[in-house]
């Protein structure tokens, strides 16, 4: 199994609220894991939501599990969700 990189992310909605959660990729890139959280924020309706490489960090590396692997696979990245992001 490859080893994946965890992005801690934060995003703010236009209505003030935070969503908290990782982005997941094969690669231990900062400027990918920004752009596929935008992307993912777009497809939950919040393209407006404002994420910035301060809010969207290098966190660690582990092996993810079967279903984060498969979003990977699928997607280039997955979205690990945390406090405040849709079910």
């Amino acid at each position: 199994m490859p080893i994946s990189h965890v992005f801690d992310t934060y995003a703010k909605t236009s209505k003030g609220k935070t969503m908290h959660f990782d982005v997941v990729l094969n690669e231990q890139d900062q400027q990918k894991a920004l752009n596929y959280a935008k992307e993912w924020l777009k497809t939950i309706g919040q393209e407006d939501a404002s994420v910035t490489p301060e809010n969207c960090y290098f966190c660690h590396s582990v092996e993810a599990p079967a279903e984060l692997r498969q979003q990977i696979d699928e997607l280039g990245y997955a979205i690990y969700k945390l406090e405040g992001c849709p079910k």
